[in-house]
């Protein structure tokens, strides 16, 4: 019966960064399917749609080197969704940090999907002050950043709760 309850379990949270890709990939395909590389559209005084491409990380962090980042982050995706699967089996009782792992999971896949299709991270959301803008992001981006956001989060509550027995 342990069992059952503990495969419904993670079958939940997994189902849930399913719908998340689903979700990050119809927008980068609406996307590129209605823009043109960098094409923009204002949509408020602080935000626009825009077609980017990022072919290193977070920030385009590594963007300019000669390709061999795609495989390096494509590797690391898909070593780090292995691992978020071992958590949020080993977890999935603690609903806090399951939410915050099935966030980065989704997140994590989404964006290795683009670098194994395209050889780069479709990127369309476009937020600014001014003349400032910060770097382009998409769904699994924004997925990643509330999931590492309610993982801290639950680690400083874990870290505050007195230890059992004392």
């Amino acid at each position: 019966m342990s069992n059952v309850s503990t495969n419904t379990g993670i079958a939940r949270w997994l189902g849930i960064a399913a719908i998340l890709i689903i979700l990050d990939q119809i927008t980068k395909i609406a996307i590129t399917s209605t823009f043109v590389y960098g094409e923009a559209m204002p949509v408020t005084p602080f935000f626009n749609l825009v077609l980017v491409y990022n072919k290193g990380a977070a920030f385009s962090f590594l963007a300019s080197e000669t390709g061999w980042q795609r495989h390096f982050f494509t590797v690391i995706g898909i070593g780090a969704s292995a691992f978020i699967i071992y958590l949020l089996k080993k977890n999935q009782g603690q609903r806090l940090l399951s939410w915050a792992l099935t966030l980065i999971l989704g997140g994590a896949i989404g964006n290795v999907i683009d670098r194994i299709l395209y050889g780069h991270v479709i990127d369309f959301l476009d937020v600014y002050i001014g003349n400032w803008h910060w770097p382009a992001f998409n769904i699994a981006d924004s997925a990643i950043c509330i999931g590492a956001v309610l993982f801290v989060y639950d680690e400083l509550k874990r870290s505050k709760k007195p230890a059992s027995g004392t």
